[in-house]
């Protein structure tokens, strides 16, 4: 690695068309209720894995439970506060999988916090250190815990969803911007590390997607005009099983612009 980060690679056209074989693995999806999570949960679930559901709105991650289970899938209900969590809730959540799933194949960060814009100089504090240690901190703490999980399995992987640093790397991002620059380092650090083992890591960038989180910064634009998350989550089950090797250490570009 020349140390700028990871190699950027565009999207082979139709990546993760037809879907995996993930029948077997288990799947912990962080972000499980978000715009983008609810969509790759049902994909990844149709695609034959049991999919730990992570994230702190249990309603929604019990509606997104009983849609799976009537699409005779298979899921799990994991209610975390990644803004509230410590390393010890992030070792018991790595211990509770391992006891109730039996192991982990595969750790999927799709989730994303942005309460909006605003300059650096008007940020309240606790906004700042809050967008850093949800956007950034967790996905460290997660990945630390489960990755004696992820060792134990025959092909395992982890996939950093990333919202490109040339998208937020001005005016009013703030904290996210800073972290999402900083996620694509972490994804780039723990490739390099990991390389010659059993884990893999993938980064993806989406793009601009059709979730509540865009329309909550871009709340003039037409949301027809964008595309919904179907393809991006397409693309994450598609890195989860065998046509994903080749892509290990790279950040795939979904999209333009």
């Amino acid at each position: 690695m020349s140390g700028a980060g990871l190699p950027e690679l565009a999207c082979p056209p139709g990546f993760g068309e037809p879907a995996p074989d993930l029948a077997g693995k288990v799947v912990l999806l962080v972000g499980a209720g978000g715009g983008l999570g609810q969509v790759l949960a049902r994909q990844l679930a149709a695609a034959g894995a049991e999919v730990v559901l992570l994230g702190r709105r249990v309603a929604l991650l019990e509606r997104l439970f009983d849609a799976i289970e009537a699409d005779g899938g298979k899921a799990a209900i994991y209610p975390f506060n990644l803004a509230g969590a410590g390393p010890e809730d992030y070792a018991q959540l790595a211990e509770t999988v391992r006891e109730q799933c039996g192991g982990l194949d595969a750790l999927v960060f799709a989730s994303a916090h942005l309460r909006g814009l605003s300059p650096v100089e008007h940020t309240p504090p606790d906004d700042w250190l809050t967008a850093l240690h949800v956007n950034l901190g967790a996905p460290f703490l997660l990945a630390q815990a489960c990755l004696p999980l992820l060792r134990e399995r025959a092909d395992p992987a982890i996939v950093f969803c990333i919202n490109g640093p040339q998208a937020v790397a001005r005016a009013y991002w703030g904290g996210y911007g800073v972290a999402q620059a900083g996620l694509a380092q972490l994804a780039a650090v723990l490739a390099d590390e990991l390389g010659q083992g059993p884990v893999r890591v993938h980064a993806i960038d989406p793009g601009p997607m059709r979730t509540p989180l865009r329309q909550k910064v871009w709340f003039s634009e037409d949301p027809a005009s964008v595309p919904g998350p179907q393809a991006a989550a397409g693309a994450i089950a598609g890195l989860l099983g065998p046509p994903g090797r080749p892509l290990a250490g790279r950040l795939l570009r979904l999209q333009a612009g």
